[in-house]
């Protein structure tokens, strides 16, 4: 019975990576999961107003945070609740790195009629919020303020990159 007890303590041991000497914190194959986690100025964003930007997405682990940095001040109006907002953006995918939706692409810019309570995801509701025309900004949004479980092409609990300008800001009616 002893043996018995002994083999299946070093098999449940194997399974889970507990075997062997050193420390269990470092697995024994592949690499290991980034376990920083990402701040603003680990994203690399580079290109100007206007045109669209290339996103380099770090080796860090996302956030449950939303990250805003203005990559661009801006010199007009600003964003504020309840005002239209007229934007060009770009999303990047974080766990593939692709560039999924692209209105610089488009030609097109994009209105978000009354901010903070516009029908888009909440990390653009609160992210935009402060951005000024002619100003270039980063929003990283987690799940929980972006599409969460998925849709809209976006697989669950994805971690979005969008680079956002600021083309128009229209007060509140």
């Amino acid at each position: 019975m002893r043996n018995v007890l002994l083999i299946a303590s070093v098999a449940l041991a194997a399974a889970t990576g507990l075997a062997g000497c050193g420390s269990s914190a470092q697995p024994s194959t592949g690499a290991a999961a980034p376990s920083t986690p990402c701040k603003a100025e680990d994203f690399k964003v580079t290109g100007d107003f206007g045109k669209a930007p290339k996103v380099e997405i770090p080796a860090c682990k996302p956030t449950d945070e939303l990250i805003i940095k203005d990559l661009t001040p801006g010199t007009g109006a600003e964003v504020k609740a309840g005002t239209t907002a007229t934007v060009n953006y770009q999303l990047t995918t974080f766990s593939d790195k692709k560039v999924l939706d692209s209105s610089f692409e488009r030609g097109q810019p994009f209105d978000v009629e009354n901010v903070g309570q516009a029908p888009v995801i909440d990390g653009w509701n609160e992210g935009i919020v402060g951005l000024k025309e002619k100003g270039r900004r980063l929003l990283v949004v987690p799940p929980a303020k972006g599409y969460g479980q998925g849709g809209q092409g976006i697989k669950p609990n994805e971690t979005l990159v969008f680079v956002i300008d600021g083309v128009k800001v229209t007060p509140a009616a």
